[in-house]
């Protein structure tokens, strides 16, 4: 995902991590947050400011599935209106629900278990 810049120098890509459900899902997020900087990406805290947008999901309750479809549909737009070239899901949600969310939700390029 490197890209050039206005003088031809090339920059490291951009990820931002957006965290939804308990506080088991900080701590992944934040384990995720450090091996992805470890293998040279930039953290970004502004989802519109990323190459590549990560949201860590919940799905314990429907409130908490509802809460983490709606976000992952809304992060989906940067991909047309925004930097982002990649829209990733990965926690609870995705662990139960791998191929219903691939399929329901175009928005999405990959899922992590």
């Amino acid at each position: 995902m490197k890209r050039g810049t206005a003088n031809g120098l090339s920059r490291r890509p951009t990820v931002a991590l957006v965290t939804l459900g308990c506080p088991k899902n900080q701590v992944d997020s934040e384990v995720m947050l450090g091996q992805l900087a470890e293998a040279g990406l930039t953290v970004v805290d502004d989802a519109q400011k990323a190459d590549a947008i990560i949201v860590n999901t919940c799905g314990f309750i429907d409130t908490a599935k509802e809460e983490s479809i709606n976000t992952i549909i809304e992060l989906g737009g940067l991909k047309t209106r925004g930097r982002c070239k990649a829209l990733i899901a990965t926690g609870c949600l995705t662990q139960r629900y791998q191929g219903e969310l691939l399929n329901e939700l175009p928005e999405l390029d990959a899922i992590v278990g």
